[in-house]
């Protein structure tokens, strides 16, 4: 490689980095920014809302502020950047970069005051993770990608790298889901019901929280249906940076959303998929 050549390629390196890093500062700051209205009205008599003529699916006040914050700032920061949320209409840009974002994943879990709910907050560049953040206001706890690892901020402040831990089986595995109703009658609930009846022990009530616990070494899989991208897109690098694997059941790529297993051990990936794919 000539000496141009080199020079060229570390400088596009080191503009790469740098703009990574500017980026995930912002993803703090949007988590700091939109936390707060959260927990306005955590554990308080708020309004709750049902956006589903046929089920029941929440959404409050605390959603759409938050969400409506995070937007307002990523405009203003990144106009050529495109938006995609749970709550309002996604917002086309021109630029290579979209913000997935999901303001309260377990809102379930939030109206009944339950701490196990989080913000997600993803970055995806050309239609792939780039980075991810997830934040837990009321615990003050937050988990987030870097460019090659993943880390945790624990509510005392002590933070570190997180890591996955080894595990050489479904017969040695803890498995999470948010609940056992994801899944359809039919080829999701048999999927789901071969991995229970595998498993070590299996625990409801997780929703986003359950993927950053096998990040960091708590938990081995997690095995969910009916996700959308923004329910996906800021847990896929913060699992694989932590050393996981996660997919759809097929094997193929998380980040359209649908049914998703994550594992922090490659091992029990690999026997989840084969049971969950039939």
């Amino acid at each position: 490689m000539s000496d141009n050549v080199s020079n060229n390629f570390d400088a596009k390196s080191a503009l790469a980095a740098q703009n990574f890093t500017h980026l995930l500062a912002s993803a703090h700051e949007l988590a700091d920014l939109a936390g707060p209205l959260t927990l306005k009205h955590f554990r308080s008599a708020m309004e709750v809302d049902n956006k589903s003529a046929d089920d029941f699916d929440p959404v409050t006040a605390a959603d759409r502020a938050a969400e409506e914050a995070m937007r307002r700032e990523i405009a203003r920061r990144f106009p050529d950047h495109s938006i995609t949320g749970e709550e309002f209409a996604e917002t086309q840009g021109e630029g290579e970069y979209r913000w997935i974002l999901d303001p309260i994943d377990g809102t379930r879990a939030f109206i009944m005051g339950w701490p196990m709910w989080g913000m997600l907050i993803g970055l995806v560049r050309n239609c792939e993770p780039y980075l991810g953040l997830m934040d837990q206001p009321f615990t003050k706890e937050r988990f987030w990608s870097s460019a090659d690892a993943a880390h945790y901020r624990y509510g005392d402040g002590t933070t570190g790298v997180l890591k996955t831990r080894a595990c050489d089986g479904l017969a040695s595995a803890v498995l999470s889901t948010t609940h056992p109703d994801l899944f359809a009658p039919g080829f999701e609930a048999d999927g789901f019901a071969r991995i229970k009846g595998k498993v070590r022990m299996t625990r409801y009530g997780g929703d986003c929280y359950a993927y950053a616990m096998v990040a960091a070494g708590h938990c081995d899989l997690v095995v969910e249906a009916g996700l959308k991208p923004h329910d996906i897109a800021a847990l896929i690098p913060i699992i694989e940076r932590a050393g996981g694997v996660i997919t759809n059941w097929a094997g193929a790529p998380a980040i359209t959303g649908g049914t998703i297993v994550a594992a922090g051990d490659a091992r029990v990936h690999a026997e989840a998929v084969a049971l969950l794919s039939g």
